[in-house]
């Protein structure tokens, strides 16, 4: 069977992920995702109401062009998890495809929603919800199969797909930490990869994010980053002014522990920004989590600035704000409320807690230094990077190489500059540049099976 793989987006970017899979006369797509630093750079545009072709002229969106170049038809879009990188662009390119998609139940309702939010195209695509540890028959030959296994990431029910092929196993590896006490959910499933790595014949190829590939050691658990989090707020208990804290409005988990730590400081923590009621309140529809009946989740200004009157009116020492802007997003709540432009007033000695680390992108380092200067102009002092990341760092990455022992590497998931330490890392494992490790481009085909 032939095997063929089309690297449409991410493979020159950290964003608009988007690899596509031609196994005989079937192709799978896994990820549509927005490169959101490619939207901030332009002031209030709009992507819900943009043409997919302006969007991909602007690099926010992947080019799929190449598609009308496999010799196939698309009989599925896979997004892997719920991040805009590997979602943000399906209301805008799915339906080109008379293909459903299919994702983990979580992913599918974050899906729904950006497509709610489409103002240009209408997507009526199938949605079709599979479980980590699930697998469906892909076409019509009997012979190709998609199968969910379960990873950890910073976001709740993500999954890397693997496409079962006469010739091998396509293992998409993107997004994950090898976590095995994550704080909600269950760790990743390393039992499964290396099963994937020995049954039949093996791994065909193998496509990976290389994010971290420059990173000693192994990625912490998200009960480190719990941890320490615990361990600065519970130093702030006796402090009775103002604590705020920022986090990934998509990294539930996070949000979790912030809450609760929130209650155990005895302050009353409130989610404000729409993208934290969005994501949590999600969570909390389909019970991956179980909020405190009184925790308040706010997204409307008006409601949000309604919030912070009544925090000033009440104390500023019973509340616990967690609000969004990690990055310094211009119109994000942390970032008003560094501008002035919010009922909260931020006084001498006051805490900002962020629970996140910078994105390393021009942008986004431009944004969260400007909104860290504003806040220090304020008097607030900050408390920073506590965080783990949600990619695996070197060892990581060995010991995914032994557990599914590739034919075929694709590095992804970064620039050139970035695949050097990940090149170096599999050339060390006897891989050759070339031969059996692809570094590739946006809009390239790579036939590993004629």
């Amino acid at each position: 069977m032939e095997i063929e793989i089309a690297t449409i987006g991410g493979y020159e970017e950290v964003g608009r992920q988007m690899t596509a899979v031609r196994a005989g006369d079937d192709v799978v797509v896994f990820d549509m995702g927005l490169n959101l630093s490619q939207v901030l750079i332009h002031d209030n545009v709009e992507t819900e109401r943009m043409h997919s072709l302006d969007l991909i002229d602007m690099g926010a969106i992947p080019d799929d062009r190449v598609m009308s170049d496999l010799e196939g038809d698309v009989k599925a879009i896979v997004p892997t998890h719920g991040h805009l990188d590997h979602i943000g662009a399906i209301s805008k390119l799915a339906h080109r495809y008379n293909a459903p998609i299919v994702a983990t139940p979580f992913t599918i309702e974050l899906v729904k929603q950006q497509i709610e939010g489409e103002q240009k195209f209408g997507v009526e695509n199938d949605l079709i919800k599979m479980d980590a540890g699930e697998t469906m028959s892909i076409g019509d030959s009997g012979k190709v199969d998609l199968e969910f296994v379960n990873v950890t990431h910073s976001i709740i029910d993500a999954i890397n797909p693997v496409l079962h092929t006469p010739e091998g196993a396509v293992v998409y590896g993107l997004d994950k930490r090898m976590d095995h006490t994550p704080v909600i959910g269950d760790p990743i499933d390393m039992d499964r990869f290396r099963e994937i790595g020995r049954e039949g014949n093996g791994v065909l190829c193998y496509i990976e994010d290389c994010t971290n590939a420059s990173k000693k050691g192994r990625t912490p658990s998200e009960n480190v980053a719990r941890e320490h989090l615990r361990d600065v707020l519970y130093s702030l208990e006796d402090y009775d002014g103002g604590i705020v804290a920022t986090t990934f409005s998509s990294h539930i988990a996070r949000v979790k522990s912030l809450v609760e730590f929130a209650d155990d400081i005895g302050r009353q923590p409130v989610l404000l920004g729409r993208s934290m009621e969005k994501y949590s309140g999600t969570a909390e529809r389909l019970d991956f989590i179980d909020f405190p009946t009184d925790l308040g989740m706010f997204g409307h200004r008006k409601s949000v600035d309604r919030t912070f009157k009544r925090i000033m009116n009440e104390g500023k020492g019973d509340y616990l704000p967690v609000v969004t802007g990690h990055q310094g997003e211009p119109r994000a709540m942390l970032t008003r409320m560094a501008r002035g432009e919010t009922p909260y007033e931020l006084d001498d000695g006051d805490k900002v807690v962020f629970s996140a680390r910078v994105i390393p992108e021009p942008t986004n380092e431009g944004q969260r230094y400007q909104a860290e200067k504003l806040l220090g102009m304020q008097g607030a002092r900050v408390y920073d990077d506590i965080h783990v990341s949600g990619h695996l760092n070197q060892e990581g990455h060995y010991e995914m190489l032994d557990a599914l022992q590739p034919q075929h590497i694709i590095p992804a998931h970064q620039d050139m500059s970035g695949y050097s330490s990940y090149v170096n890392l599999c050339e060390s494992e006897g891989y050759q540049l070339g031969r059996d490790l692809h570094v590739t481009r946006n809009g390239n085909l790579i036939q590993l099976v004629d």
